[in-house]
């Protein structure tokens, strides 16, 4: 909107009053000057002029409300403005004042019902103002001219406004940016003050928890501590006992060997005195032979001369072989051998008896150190060296005389055989390693093997009434074992005929080099005793149990010598020793015959007999063979032959 300004080219006077506005009247200054004006108008003119009042200016509101003469608000609008521009000017040209059409927008009367006469109702009527004179166009001007410094006013009012409220939204938009970004910084403060206090929390409680894991570390340990020594105190005691049954074992050995000795002893003494018997009573019937031929003698003579005397005498011979051999079954060889290495164990019984007796020393830890290394014996190599090596190292020490470890040496590999752990192959491998650096060590372990069983010789002695007191008496020198003084059963005695026999074929069935150590009892001893086997000993149950163990052991050796022989010798036990144990009609022959038919038709001579071939590798004791015979020969009764 422009400013319209009003130009007054004269200063005009009206009966003394200038008609020209002061340029800082302000608007109630106006409104009292035009108050005065009119009245001054009233009293000089008698007729009534179209401005004349009565009374002051009285302004209504919207409402009705009577509204002070201070806020009055003209508005003009600026297009009427701008049309009636020319007329104006015209007007002003001619010195006359045009009236003018006011728009008073805010100005509105209202009434209520056409009944109610209380509220006046006010017609806003529009006066179209007849030409005026001078003041009228100053008034119009002045009012003009204020109406449009109030518009500027107001202009400037609602720019600075606008200012101040952009201002004002500027700051508000920057202090809620503020308060957002202090809002994140308390965030993240706290955040971070979460984050600590959470580490905080995990430190303490891993720091707990370390304690806690320590107290039961430090408790786990005082229990394993006090385990151990309980273990300890406990394997002390067990050795402790270990220690006083051995004592008792060998005690016991000792005296059973004495018994058998001396049974054996009686044995021979009751053989030579059969055999002095039979030989008076084949004298005595030589004797009578000879008086009731007496007038023959130079006939007989005469027909068969040299030769027919010397027939009788080798029958006189045979005839007393015959009734030797009824009760002991042997080779003759085979008992020469025996005789001599029970000998050389005896004498070697007598020395350390004196060395023990002449020497304060006690060499039972020696031989408690010997039969600890033999237990410890398994199917690895290089356990069985070591051991070997240990036991040489204590041969050679002159702390204990030799003869004394040996024969501990000798009893301890022999009674290990009845561990249910014992390795058969290793044991005998580390028999032939210690028997090759000391040899006379070998003859006192066989000694001792044919103690404990006479199956290894090879011999059996047949059960007679006349040579034994009782069966306990038989029983006692074919090796059954006393226990408080009951008789172990056939079935325990044949386990350990079982197991005795395969230590000695173990022992016979290494080749003649292991490792660079010979071995003095090796494939030609068990040939023999093969032989003699099977042309001496009956077929019964106890010769079955040890042909068997003795084929399992040393077959696949034999074969791979021998061949053709040894397939020989298996023919001869097909036809010969087979068909003799069939012939007896005996169910409990019937487990141990169908094994050694097995063995023959199923070849298991071609297969190498597990836990010969030693690992190079530490296993478990799962390597050690397990006997054979825990089973087959329960509920059997003890058969005499």
């Amino acid at each position: 909107m422009e400013a319209v300004k009003l130009e007054i080219r004269r200063p005009q006077i009206v009966n003394g009053i200038g008609l020209e506005p002061d340029p800082d009247w302000s608007f109630k200054s106006l409104l009292s000057e035009l108050d005065s004006l009119e009245k001054k108008l009233n009293l000089s003119s008698s007729v009534s002029l179209p401005f004349a009042k009565t009374k002051s200016r009285e302004i209504y509101g919207e409402k009705g409300t009577k509204r002070s003469s201070n806020a009055f608000v003209m508005r003009v609008s600026d297009e009427e403005f701008e049309d009636s521009e020319g007329e104006n000017e015209e007007v002003r040209d001619r010195g006359l004042v045009k009236a003018a059409r006011f728009n008073c927008n805010e100005f509105y009367f209202s009434s209520s019902d056409d009944d109610s006469d209380d509220q006046p109702c006010l017609d806003v009527q529009t006066y179209l103002m007849n030409e005026v004179g001078l003041v009228e166009s100053a008034l119009y001007e002045l009012t003009h001219e204020h109406q449009l410094g109030v518009k500027e006013e107001i202009r400037n009012t609602i720019s600075a406004l606008e200012t101040d409220l952009r201002n004002e939204s500027e700051k508000s938009s920057s202090a809620h940016t503020k308060v957002e970004k202090y809002r994140e910084a308390r965030r993240e403060v706290e955040r971070k003050f979460d984050v600590q206090y959470q580490r905080r929390v995990a430190e303490g409680l891993d720091n707990h928890l370390t304690a806690v894991q320590r107290d039961h570390e430090l408790k786990s340990q005082i229990e394993e501590r006090k385990i151990r020594s309980d273990a300890a105190h406990e394997e002390a005691k067990r050795r402790e006992k270990a220690l006083q049954e051995e004592r008792l074992l060998q005690e016991k050995a000792k005296a059973e060997a004495e018994a058998k000795l001396k049974a054996e002893e009686a044995n021979r003494a009751a053989l030579e005195a059969e055999r002095i018997a039979a030989k008076e009573a084949a004298e005595k019937e030589a004797a009578k032979a000879s008086k009731a031929n007496t007038s023959e003698v130079p006939q007989t003579e005469a027909s068969g001369g040299p030769n027919a005397t010397s027939s009788r005498v080798e029958n006189d011979k045979t005839n007393k072989s015959e009734l030797a051999g009824n009760m002991l079954r042997a080779a003759e060889s085979a008992l020469k051998l025996e005789r001599e290495r029970l000998q050389k164990l005896k004498e070697l019984e007598e020395i350390n008896q004196s060395l023990r007796s002449s020497s304060n020393q006690n060499f039972d830890s020696t031989g408690r150190l010997i039969g600890r290394l033999i237990r410890q014996i398994s199917g690895n190599k290089d356990k069985v060296s070591t051991q070997a090596s240990e036991l040489v190292k204590i041969f050679n020490n002159p702390r204990c005389p030799q003869t004394i470890s040996i024969a501990y040496f000798a009893q301890k590999v022999v009674s290990n055989c009845e561990s249910p752990s014992h390795s058969a192959f290793a044991c005998a491998h580390v028999i032939v390693l210690v028997t090759s650096q000391f040899p006379q060590a070998m003859d006192l372990v066989l000694a001792e093997i044919h103690r404990a069983c006479i199956y290894t010789v090879p011999k059996h002695i047949s059960y007679t009434k006349s040579a034994f007191e009782s069966k306990e008496a038989y029983w006692k020198v074919i090796g059954y074992k006393e226990d408080d003084g009951k008789i172990e059963s056939t079935t325990d005695y044949l386990v350990r005929l079982d197991s005795y026999m395969k230590l000695y074929g173990a022992l016979v069935q290494w080749q003649t080099e292991v490792a660079g150590c010979q071995n003095v009892h090796g494939l030609k001893e068990g040939w023999a005793w093969l032989a003699r086997f099977l042309n001496a000993l009956p077929a019964n149950m106890y010769t079955a149990v040890a042909l068997y163990a003795f084929l399992q052991m040393a077959g696949f050796a034999l074969f791979g010598k021998y061949r053709s022989q040894f397939m020989k010798m298996l023919n001869f036990i097909s036809e010969n020793f087979l068909n003799a144990l069939r012939s007896q009609d005996d169910p409990d022959l019937r487990p141990i015959t169908s094994k050694i038919q097995c063995y023959l038709e199923d070849k298991l001579f071609l297969q190498e007999p597990e836990g010969r071939t030693l690992q190079s590798s530490l296993l478990s004791n799962n390597m050690a063979p397990e006997s054979d015979y825990h089973g087959p020969y329960h509920q059997q009764s003890r058969h005499f032959y």
